[in-house]
């Protein structure tokens, strides 16, 4: 983070300083909302969180290093002496403002490019991709793993430079406003738009609703800026109405975009190999086309590589280093396609960090395509697809008729909340032991134990929160040498209210 005084934090915060001797001589270097990630010169938030209190370990945080608290109350140290704090009504919100009085600093000394990703599947990728290309242009400041919200973008603002030359913003929505939040308080240059999926359909209240949050994006950037969008999804192609900057265009074959032009990203001629890998040709608008080979397992993945390199291109990176940086580009964050192949050679394919009816459908054609391509057994272990609303027990069971219909070897359902997608599958014609269902993820690793083979593929799918990440962690452990071992996930809250991801 950019040296900040306590009278700075203060004013940009909207604060009022307590505990303070000279708030012109004391210097915060660094902030976060964890107290074990304190080191000498940190601000300390101390956000509320669901499960605790930010506020119970500002003692803990002081301790380690801590110089100053962003805080909702007074506190004291045990002695009885105040706590050195800025003191504001919303700690949440005062997080947006510093974080918005930083950017604006930034800016300030540097030619800066923001670069904002949404969209209801493919965040998380996009952005590990584009940093990945950029980190070669200058200093490049991404989020960490899913750090999409009123939280994690300010925490990704924090730890930027002055001297930083891009910041990769991913930005995720629970409700309408929330990317205009977000998108005024870092102003991007760039805006990317990715799919608009029925993910937290039920708690948006339907696609439409979603597509709203989404474009709020798309009226964020400037004329002298630029909107990247997928022509392959009808409800993003909307978008282009509300655009005041030129647009580029993302399409997974081009059709009905014309010829090449600078406006147009395209990949042509997609394959698939055994391991799921996509290979095209990259069209980067006029340039000409280079064959890719994807490192990502899937072929839903190439829009995701297409909108990280239009975003390269965007703010100048030269064609051909975009395709030479992105060829063979494999996941950098956990529980994305992750596959791991253990020593018995089962493979395992960890991609349950989230889930949406698109990215089921998805997930599960690779895993039939990656075991027909080697005469492999799949098998599917999936997880419920949460906030669905009222379209919860359809979308379950259709995904149930899918999981037939793509002829999965074996199928274990797990959760009382992913049972319709067992019936549907019942109910689609699977018979005997094909599908089966149980009812926690303990269940389910004792089953597996029994049914996996060497040479099984093993795809594990759910929303983050069924918790199926952590069973595929296990499982791609057994008899191997590797594994993940602990929850290193950032959603969620942790004991001080750390950022969490939203869609």
């Amino acid at each position: 983070m950019i040296p900040l005084t306590a009278a700075e934090v203060a004013a940009l915060t909207e604060g009022a300083l307590r505990g303070v001797d000279d708030p012109e001589e004391l210097v915060v270097t660094s902030a976060d909302t964890d107290s074990r990630a304190m080191t000498e010169g940190s601000l300390f938030v101390a956000k509320p969180g669901e499960t605790t209190d930010g506020h119970r370990f500002i003692d803990s945080a002081l301790a380690a290093g801590a110089r100053l608290v962003l805080a909702e109350r007074e506190t004291d140290d045990p002695d009885g002496g105040p706590h050195p704090a800025v003191l504001v009504d919303d700690v949440v919100l005062a997080m947006g403002r510093l974080a918005a009085g930083i950017v604006d600093r930034i800016r300030a000394h540097s030619p800066t490019t923001v670069i904002g990703i949404t969209g209801s599947a493919g965040k998380t990728t996009t952005k590990d991709l584009l940093r990945a290309v950029l980190e070669a242009e200058g200093p490049t400041v991404a989020p960490q793993g899913s750090y999409n919200g009123e939280v994690g973008v300010p925490l990704t603002v924090f730890t930027a430079a002055l001297e930083t030359r891009f910041l990769v913003v991913e930005m995720g929505a629970d409700g309408p406003g929330n990317i205009r939040y977000l998108s005024e308080m870092v102003c991007p240059d760039v805006g990317a738009v990715l799919m608009v999926g029925s993910a937290h359909a039920g708690k948006f209240g339907g696609t439409d609703r979603i597509a709203a949050v989404k474009q709020e994006l798309v009226e964020a950037v400037p004329a002298q800026g630029r909107v990247i969008l997928n022509a392959d999804d009808a409800q993003v192609r909307a978008m282009a109405e509300v655009a005041v900057a030129p647009i580029t265009w993302l399409s997974v074959d081009g059709e009905g975009l014309g010829g090449p032009t600078d406006d147009v990203v395209a990949a042509r001629g997609v394959t698939l190999d055994e391991a799921g890998r996509a290979g095209f040709d990259l069209h980067l608008g006029t340039a000409p086309a280079r064959r890719l080979t994807s490192g990502l397992t899937g072929a839903h993945h190439v829009t995701n590589v297409l909108a990280a390199a239009a975003a390269a291109r965007a703010v100048g990176v030269a064609a051909e280093d975009v395709a030479a940086r992105l060829d063979g580009r494999g996941p950098s964050s956990r529980w994305r396609m992750e596959r791991t192949e253990r020593a018995d050679g089962v493979t395992v394919i960890n991609d349950a960090y989230n889930a949406n009816p698109e990215s089921m459908r998805e997930a599960l054609r690779t895993l039939a395509t990656i075991a027909r391509a080697g005469r492999r057994r799949s098998v599917a272990v999936l997880g419920a697809m949460l906030e669905l609303g009222d379209e919860s027990i359809m979308r379950h069971t259709q995904l149930g008729e899918t999981v037939v219909r793509l002829n999965i070897a074996q199928t274990l359902v797990v959760g009382d909340e992913a049972y319709p997608l067992y019936r549907g599958a019942v109910a689609e014609g699977s018979w005997g032991t094909e599908v089966l269902w149980v009812a926690t993820a303990d269940e389910a690793e004792q089953r597996l134990r029994e049914i996996l083979e060497p040479g099984d593929v093993v795809l594990f799918k759910s929303s983050n929160s069924a918790g199926l990440r952590l069973l595929g962690d296990r499982i791609a452990a057994d008899t191997s040498s590797g594994g993940h071992g602990e929850d290193d996930s950032p959603a969620g809250d942790d004991h001080e209210g750390k950022a969490g991801a939203a869609w």
